[in-house]
């Protein structure tokens, strides 16, 4: 096999398109509710919530992922959506009598981790966070 880490080193790179990725899902997700408020507002009250919790939810979601995409105050914002993101699953995803609903909850898990090794990693050199490092 041939080793090609010592002429290439992709580590920056992996980093930034690990941490964009990740971001995609809840700028979108966050986009949505802004321009369907009244549907997320609907969806939410079917499990109990609140629509006034809409705000911070999206918010969180488009605010948080703008955050990671850019890199700024990485940790706190992947610690804040890995937590947002459990309690998602919580919440709406916990009927896993439906297999859609228990692939849901398994990848709100697989996002939770993501989120919890930038939290432990930091999100690599090519951030706002690292800027001038």
């Amino acid at each position: 096999m041939i080793n090609i880490a010592p002429l290439i080193n992709l580590a920056p790179y992996g980093a930034t398109v690990g941490r964009i990725l990740l971001a995609l899902i809840f700028v979108l997700s966050g986009y949505n509710k802004i321009v369907g408020y009244e549907g997320s507002a609907a969806f939410m009250g079917k499990f109990g919530v609140p629509d006034h919790f809409l705000p911070l939810v999206i918010l969180t979601e488009f605010g948080g992922g703008l955050a990671l995409i850019a890199g700024w105050q990485t940790r706190i914002a992947a610690f804040l959506l890995a937590g947002f993101t459990l309690l998602t699953a919580i919440i709406f995803h916990t009927d896993f009598a439906n297999h859609v609903q228990y692939l849901f909850f398994m990848k709100n898990l697989a996002i939770a981790g993501g989120l919890l090794a930038l939290v432990a990693h930091g999100p690599g050199p090519l951030a706002l966070d690292t800027r001038g490092k």
